[in-house]
């Protein structure tokens, strides 16, 4: 996201997301695993998106409730032209819940009990307006249960 958008979700986030559990910074998931056998094939599809496309058009349209969180539902026919595209690319490496069209969001609270969720979700719902959000780029991580180590990033200038 551009720095300003980074900005707003990662405030929001160590606001509301458990501090032992806020690891990384706010994002918006577009894989949850791609197999580390092939690294230099996704960086390279990644680095192939990001110098053919220009920056998606994406909208904060609504506030999910996650059930034991909240998320900031993002819409972009844009990025999931790209993810589309991506996830054409990886066929066969692909787990089952990626093969799935995926609800695009930033999550900035999660493992929480239901109830907490719920206020949040009324509380941020209250003066929530929709806005434009800036995509800039592509990141992939690696998990290594808790940490993260960053993989690289490739910036959209098509």
């Amino acid at each position: 996201m551009e720095k300003a958008d980074q900005a707003w979700a990662n405030a929001l986030r160590r606001a509301h997301y458990p501090a032992d559990r806020n690891v990384v910074d706010a994002h918006i998931t577009l894989f949850h695993h791609l197999p580390p056998a092939y690294l230099d094939e996704i960086k390279s599809r990644l680095s192939t998106m990001t110098k053919e496309y220009p920056k998606p058009d994406a909208l904060v349209s609504d506030i999910m409730l996650l059930g034991n969180g909240v998320a900031y539902r993002v819409l972009s026919e844009a990025l999931m032209a790209i993810r589309e595209e991506l996830a054409s690319g990886f066929q066969g490496l692909l787990i089952p819940q990626d093969q799935a069209r995926p609800r695009l969001h930033i999550t900035i609270q999660n493992k929480v009990e239901p109830s907490r969720a719920k206020a949040l979700h009324r509380a941020l719902s209250r003066d929530f307006t929709p806005r434009p959000l800036t995509i800039t780029g592509f990141g992939a991580h690696y998990y290594r249960g808790g940490p993260w180590d960053r993989i690289g990033s490739w910036t959209f200038r098509g």
